[in-house]
């Protein structure tokens, strides 16, 4: 991207930050939770505070939370889980102590820019200090780093009273899109690329992992916990239209049974309440090692359950998230079949370029790569016509309700993987009594229009006077 000096001339709602806390929280899985060809069965969930000042004196608190996914941010055959999820809490505190540092007052997009060539000294720092059999890879830090990202957008929203996906225009922004996106984008504003209220709901990707049970458990051990655990029990309970498949890559025979009987058990479920539109995404993080084998699964599948083909909407991230190789695989063949959305690939600008050239035909946002990062990503995204979408790192309570806030506010986007609910349910329990439609699916819908008011859609704001 390109420069990012800081403004000449602050403005009245930039913010410096004052204060920065942090803590960590693990959850066990209800169930276990396999895709690319790894299972967890814990999760740590990182939370940010921070107090910020605007130039007219006022003080608020911002909070920001998300699940330290090192399983799918830093996988590793010589790191071991252990290793990088300890990593990670190191880098988490190294973070808190830069960012509570730094004196630039600015908008947030601006703070981020600045801050994030300093997340990644540290997290080279971190790999050199702990003796890592690999360095922390870009993705991770940007995971660590999102948490702090979020609080400091819902402080800034806080402590100047508005809407933080208000704050985007030349009312609270120095520079317009060219300065941060090059030249295509002169005279425009990223408020320009989202929506002013957010989108009332939300179509539910319901998540099926690797391993989780269809219509029955096989042998396998019931959770007795009240909640669905067979995908068919799924469905009936909750409406579900909009399924996103986990699958692997390396078993050409296995990934098709395994998408027939899930289409099997799909469509005896809407025959039961007389659905006939429902949809998949396929994402098989990474496992397919050349576009071969996704041409021929999209040739088996047509064979075998010409029904999913009619419903897939896109496959997520088939190949290596090493875009340049080597080898470098160009999808283009497939992509003319079905889009390709990068995830794990995403990285930046230059990543998305390349996936470009590569042939994804689209991107997946997550906000645990940073919202800052995700704006403007989703902004390039819509100028040049790629396919969008809005995915989740089995993100709980305010990690969702932040997700499903950006996938809310972007054009074109209208469904949300939100899996936390099958997974670690009691790490949302504090949040379904204030957001109930978020958190409660009747009808296979998120609801998302609450979303709204100060910050980043999550409650008032409390502000201070300076004295």
């Amino acid at each position: 991207m390109t420069s990012s000096k800081p403004p000449s001339s602050p403005r009245p709602g930039d913010i410096r930050i004052l204060e920065v806390d942090h803590d960590f929280e693990d959850f066990r899985l209800r169930m276990p939770y396999r895709f690319g060809g790894r299972t967890i069965t814990h999760l740590t969930l990182l939370n940010v505070s921070v107090l910020v000042r605007n130039g007219s004196g006022r003080q608020a608190r911002g909070a920001g939370s998300m699940p330290l996914g090192n399983a799918w941010a830093f996988p590793s055959s010589q790191v071991t889980h252990d290793q990088s999820l300890g990593a990670m809490r190191v880098l988490a505190e190294r973070i808190a102590s830069i960012t509570a540092r730094h004196p630039l007052r600015a908008h947030p997009i601006d703070v981020y820019r600045r801050l994030e060539p300093l997340y990644l000294e540290a997290a080279a720092q971190v790999s050199a200090e702990n003796r890592l059999a690999e360095p922390i890879p870009k993705l991770c830090a940007l995971v660590v780093a999102s948490a702090f990202d979020l609080a400091v957008h819902d402080a800034f929203g806080r402590v100047n009273r508005v809407d933080t996906y208000h704050a985007y225009g030349p009312e609270f922004m120095d520079r317009d899109l060219s300065h941060y996106l090059g030249e295509d984008f002169k005279g425009e504003w990223l408020d320009g690329y989202l929506r002013s209220r957010p989108a009332p709901t939300l179509h539910l990707y319901h998540s099926v992992g690797a391993s989780d049970p269809l219509d029955s458990l096989d042998g396998g051990p019931a959770v007795e916990d009240g909640l669905p655990q067979t995908l068919a029990e799924w469905i009936a309970a909750e409406g579900l239209t909009h399924f996103k498949v986990k699958l692997n890559g390396s078993d050409l025979r296995l990934d098709v049974s395994r998408m027939a009987d899930i289409e099997r058990v799909v469509s005896a479920g809407q025959r039961k309440r007389r659905v006939r539109d429902w949809k998949y995404s396929l994402d098989f993080n990474e496992g397919c090692r050349d576009v071969d084998y996704l041409l021929d699964f999209l040739g088996e599948i047509e064979n075998r359950a010409p029904s999913v083909a009619a419903r897939l909407q896109y496959v997520e991230q088939p190949t290596s998230r090493n875009l340049a190789g080597p080898p470098r695989i160009l999808l283009h063949p497939a992509a003319r079949k079905v889009p390709l959305v990068a995830d794990e690939a995403l990285v930046d600008l230059d990543s998305f370029r390349l996936a470009r050239e590569v042939g994804y035909s689209g991107v997946a946002l997550k906000t645990c790569k940073g919202l800052s990062q995700s704006l403007l990503l989703a902004a390039a995204a819509q100028k040049y016509g790629a396919y969008l979408c809005v995915q989740d790192l089995t993100c709980p309570g305010l990690s969702l309700v932040h997700s499903a806030g950006l996938a809310a506010r972007l054009p074109g986007v209208h469904a949300l993987e939100a899996n936390s609910r099958q997974y670690i349910p009691n790490a949302n329990r504090r949040w379904m009594t204030k957001f109930p439609d978020l958190f409660r699916i009747t009808d296979g819908r998120l609801g998302t229009a609450g979303l709204t008011g100060t910050g980043l859609g999550t409650g008032e704001a409390m502000t201070r006077s300076a004295s």
